[in-house]
């Protein structure tokens, strides 16, 4: 009888001690509990140890942190009507234990098809170009969307990500198309471009090298003609110096020193061989002053030889009338003087050139 009696106090202790553990709750740092009461919400139950009333008590953890919820893939119909696969992640986070737990039954399952409608929604209004273009868009839309549902539920949607957005077969080969073609485009808008730049330097250098040339030979035919200038000067210069130095030589000379020199001239005329002979004054004149000087004319008259004196009592001095004639030194000093300046023109020629040059 009294082991009946050790054996029931034993299972009652046991039973008291089951009863008083069953009111115990450990609530781990990142969870809160709601915790009810025959049916009723008492109040959220907060990290650690709490004590709640045994056996007619529930405590339901929720977890606070951030959940990562996988959104499967599905086929959606863009505006311009091509099929794409497209799936996403969606990061969320319970920020309302109480709304959590009674305002929705399953909150990630209802996140994860609520993610999916609004996904098909906002793919089906956008062109697949802008889809392939724009995914921070469509990110920012849908996490917008599924936040504002979601806030009932004390559920915070903290970013979604487009994972994958893959288009049709035929729709990648006809993209694949697309984009072969207008590589060809550019590259043939390119080839173009440089065809033309080519042509267009070619004609610009062709231009300059024309221009180039033509100031070239303007300025040869110019140096030319300069020289030209300077030496028909010089000889003119010279021609005339040896006609006055002749015209004083002769000055002096008398009829019959003339008519030697005309013989000696007929005699070189003679020696030619021409057949024609052109004389420059009458014959007759020229035979009477021969006549004269050999003394058969029928008059010889006495004419003395007129003497550099004479001539200058005559016409004056000979400086005055001809000029001075130019020494050696003053004949090197003009050449030097012509050579100066075609050196200096020839110098400002080629820094013209070297400035186009430059230039271009």
């Amino acid at each position: 009888m009294e082991d009946w009696i050790y054996g029931l106090v034993v299972v009652l202790i046991i039973a008291l001690i089951a009863i008083v553990l069953s009111g115990v709750r450990i609530i781990q740092p990142y969870e809160q509990g709601v915790y009810m009461r025959l049916g009723k919400f008492i109040r959220i139950l907060n990290q650690g140890l709490n004590f709640v009333f045994p056996v007619i008590s529930s405590v339901v953890k929720l977890d606070l942190r951030t959940q990562v919820l996988d959104v499967p893939s599905q086929e959606v119909i863009t505006k311009d009507n091509s099929p794409v696969s497209v799936d996403a992640v969606v990061y969320i986070k319970v920020t309302d234990p109480r709304n959590a737990f009674f305002e929705i039954v399953n909150y990630r399952f209802a996140t994860v098809n609520l993610a999916q409608t609004t996904l098909r929604s906002i793919i089906g209004e956008m062109d697949l170009d802008e889809i392939l273009s724009n995914r921070e868009k469509i990110n920012s839309q849908l996490r917008d969307t599924l936040d504002e549902n979601t806030d009932k539920w004390g559920v915070k949607v903290e970013s979604v990500e487009i994972r994958e957005v893959d288009p049709a077969q035929r729709v990648k080969e006809s993209m694949e198309e697309q984009t072969s073609a207008e590589r060809r485009r550019r590259a043939a808008i390119l080839q173009a471009d440089g065809l033309k730049k080519a042509a267009i330097l070619e004609a610009e250098g062709k231009k300059k090298s024309r221009i180039l040339e033509a100031e070239g030979l303007q300025q040869s035919m110019v140096l030319e003609a300069e020289g030209k200038k300077v030496a028909l000067i010089l000889e003119s210069q010279g021609e005339a110096q040896r006609l006055r130095v002749i015209s004083v030589g002769a000055a002096s000379l008398d009829s019959k020193a003339l008519s030697v020199l005309s013989m000696e001239t007929l005699k070189s005329v003679g020696q030619g061989e021409s057949s024609k002979i052109f004389f420059p004054m009458e014959v007759t004149k020229l035979m009477d002053g021969i006549s004269e000087y050999m003394g058969t004319a029928s008059n010889v008259p006495d004419r003395p030889v007129s003497s550099l004196k004479d001539v200058e009592k005559i016409f004056g001095d000979i400086d005055d009338i001809l000029g001075p004639i130019p020494k050696e030194a003053e004949i090197k000093e003009r050449l030097a003087k012509a050579d100066k300046m075609i050196n200096a023109e020839m110098a400002e020629t080629a820094n013209i050139a070297s400035s186009i040059s430059r230039g271009s």
